[in-house]
């Protein structure tokens, strides 16, 4: 197949007026000529957005480790361009997380589903006072055992693994981790001197930058200057209610080529305001802000496609945005080789969007998704 006269978005050249051939993988980008071809008509052709950070949506939880829990939400993805994304886990039981990663599936290649690349493990590693809406009764330390247990039951598919350095056995774990999985910090007290020995000890990722952590301030920089400081990627929530517009341009120029974009939605996504749950506890969502009961933010609602017209929206350009929504998580996780960008030899995942960057088509493993959202 053949897509024409699109404004295409390229790792190389960013936008190029140009096409795409393909079958369930990329063929060729840039000057692709064919009269059966379809005409874009100008619209963006961009990949397939890659979010690495979601629990859940339509009242399921990846946490429950529900089969088809796990394939509604995967189907809800791909409706709003999401092809790829990371199995996120809350804060759960042993006996949970070795569930959940018998339930993930990472070798679906069904076009109506959003692929799923493998398993983030957000928790159980993380600090008490810094936990957010982490379920405490299952708050860990750092055990790099459970954490091997729990990925060879997934078939070595855990692709990001949070920890907060100061807790018992958290630098350790990085020293052990990093070079198997992306090892990011997360719901951290960790000062600035203790998170740069973190990321010189393997870390080099940023668990929803601003939340879950300690202040940047101008004599206690903490877990965000030292992330600055060392290269790190850094997850940022861009829903307008985690961090504020000023402050999402400002990560952008902080963070040259290294903020990641995520949804962080959970199981209230696409819902009605209403209650719900989030790892086991209790969460209320109000007019699009979803909360614990003392008021603690407990997730977005947003989807990634969300996120990048909120980016648009506040200030950074589009194909900034654009990079942070597919190639940046994609090369965080070390999934870049299959996915992230309009390669030969890649998955055929793109999304065709108008000027407005309202949703006109996705396309997964080659297959155009039928949109009925």
């Amino acid at each position: 197949m053949k897509i024409t006269n699109a404004n295409i978005w390229t790792k190389e050249l960013g936008f190029i007026h140009g096409g795409i051939s393909f079958s369930d993988t990329i063929e060729q980008v840039g000057a692709v000529s064919d009269a059966d071809a379809l005409d874009a008509k100008g619209m963006y052709l961009i990949p397939g957005f890659v979010d690495i950070h979601v629990h859940g949506a339509l009242g399921h939880d990846f946490s429950d480790a529900s089969k088809v829990g796990n394939e509604i939400i995967a189907r809800r993805l791909v409706q709003h361009g999401v092809t790829s994304y990371l199995h996120t886990t809350m804060t759960v039981s042993e006996e949970q997380m070795v569930e959940i990663a018998k339930t993930v599936d990472c070798d679906n290649r069904d076009p109506n589903r959003s692929g799923c690349v493998g398993i983030h493990l957000e928790g159980p590693f993380l600090s008490y006072r810094k936990r957010g809406a982490q379920h405490p009764d299952h708050l860990h330390a750092a055990d790099y055992p459970l954490y091997c247990k729990v990925n060879e039951i997934s078939g070595g598919n855990v692709r990001l693994v949070a920890v907060a350095p100061e807790i018992e056995g958290g630098m350790e774990f990085i020293r052990l981790a990093h070079e198997e999985t992306t090892v990011s910090l997360a719901h951290t007290c960790a000062e600035y001197d203790l998170a740069m020995e973190a990321f010189r000890a393997g870390a080099d990722h940023v668990t929803h930058l601003f939340n879950g952590m300690d202040s940047f301030l101008h004599r206690a920089p903490g877990v965000v200057g030292a992330a600055m400081d060392s290269g790190a990627y850094a997850e940022l929530i861009c829903d307008g209610l985690h961090v504020h517009p000023s402050v999402v341009r400002a990560a952008f120029r902080m963070f040259p080529g290294r903020i990641v974009l995520i949804s962080d939605a959970v199981q209230s996504a696409g819902m009605a305001d209403g209650n719900y749950l989030l790892g086991g506890l209790a969460i209320t969502m109000k007019n699009g802000r979803t909360t614990l009961a003392d008021g603690t933010l407990a997730g977005s609602n947003i989807t990634l496609l969300d996120a990048l017209r909120n980016a648009v929206s506040f200030g950074i350009p589009l194909e900034e945005a654009v990079k942070a929504a597919t190639l940046r998580p994609a090369v965080s996780v070390r999934v870049d080789h299959l996915v992230g960008s309009l390669e030969p030899g890649k998955r055929a995942d793109f999304v065709l969007l108008d000027k407005e960057l309202n949703l006109h088509s996705v396309y997964h493993f080659g297959q155009r998704v039928e949109l009925s959202e």
